[in-house]
């Protein structure tokens, strides 16, 4: 908004309410039927009315049907005044027709939507999730760029506002998705394991045993672990007193040792010091550690993501030691649960469940 108010002179302040009314979704481009009447051909139609040809000569002029010619005649003046700039724009005009949204016409749906944003859901997994449920029935479904609009765009009436609370980017707008990432403390760690060294397998996300990891910081020096299945993306949070080493070994042993040993053959971390003790965790656990390139979380893309959706319950400057190990599993529980676009929309659940089913 800095740049547009720069570009014409004006505060940024005085950008805010003019995008605040589409909620900062910019209006989609007009644009005309091919089959309709252009402008060219509407300047034929006006020099035959003037040459007194009759509407069935001028309609077989432009090739169009006389039905065609008669109610774009009758509609604009008639032959006395039909004028063709006029005209168009008249038709141009006449077109702003704002169509009822969906959800405003479907309340039953309109209630599911609610229910799932209630809980969490984003805009996207939900639409995914009633594409999975309902296939075959269009009125069951709604695209995930209705659900945007019908939020943030409060002049349709449909979406309360109070809604827009439980939406991962608590914002009254939509903004860009582009954000940096900055990360600070990278060490060295002793003995590390590059992630280059990590087989093929892993990188593939071809088998479930995999896991990424790190930590989420918060106010007063709190932090959580958080651990993510490559393939299944499950994951499941862990509740650390400090970030010293060991801590963090010990709280990721805690939530390893009820995994199935199919189930944890490797971790991925980053270049931070709080798992320097890595080798005490290999041995203790059987688990092979990798740790990426410093500067370089998108190597671990799972864990950036599902750190992310883990900040919409545990927000940046917020106290994190406050919450119990429960908190975390309820908030794990309910994450898990969610239907995932990489997954299909089926959840991590159902498929880490299908994986140990699998082994069992």
């Amino acid at each position: 908004m800095r740049s547009i108010g720069r570009r014409f002179d004006r505060n940024s302040s005085s950008i805010f309410p003019l995008r605040a009314r589409t909620g900062g979704i910019r209006p989609a481009v007009r644009h005309r039927s091919q089959r309709a009447l252009t402008l060219a051909e509407r300047e034929e139609i006006s020099r035959g009315l003037r040459a007194e040809l009759s509407l069935r000569a001028i309609a077989r002029h432009l090739r169009r049907a006389p039905s065609t010619i008669s109610r774009e005649v009758s509609r604009n003046g008639g032959r006395a005044f039909y004028r063709a700039v006029q005209s168009d724009q008249s038709a141009w005009d006449r077109a702003l027709r704002p169509k009822p949204c969906k959800l405003a016409c479907r309340p039953r749906l309109c209630r599911r939507v609610s229910v799932k944003v209630e809980r969490k859901w984003s805009p996207q997994q939900i639409a995914g999730w009633l594409k999975r449920s309902h296939p075959d029935d269009e009125t069951a479904r709604v695209s995930h760029e209705t659900i945007y609009r019908s939020l943030f765009i409060q002049t349709r009436g449909v979406l309360k506002k109070e809604l827009l609370a439980h939406l991962r980017a608590t914002r009254t707008i939509r903004r860009s998705r582009h954000a940096s990432l900055q990360r600070d403390g990278l060490g060295q760690i002793k003995d590390a394991i590059s992630i280059r060294e990590r087989p093929a397998a892993v990188e593939n996300r071809a088998i479930p045993d995999h896991w990424e990891g790190d930590l989420i910081a918060g106010a007063k020096n709190s932090y959580i672990a958080t651990l993510v299945e490559r393939h299944t993306r499950y994951v499941t949070p862990a509740r650390i007193e400090n970030k010293d080493t060991a801590s963090v070994v010990a709280a990721i042993a805690r939530q390893v040792q009820h995994l199935l040993q199919q189930l944890r053959r490797s971790l991925t971390w980053d270049r931070g010091k709080e798992l320097a003790d890595h080798k005490r965790l290999t041995l203790a656990m059987d688990l092979d550690i990798y740790f990426c390139d410093p500067h370089s979380p998108w190597q671990r893309g799972t864990n950036e993501n599902t750190n992310r959706l883990l900040r919409q319950y545990f927000p940046k400057g917020t106290d994190l030691s406050v919450h119990s190990q429960a908190r975390l599993n309820a908030v794990a529980r309910e994450l898990n649960e969610r239907p995932r676009k990489t997954l299909q929309y089926h959840s991590p659940a159902e498929k880490f469940s299908e994986c140990v089913a699998a082994i069992g």
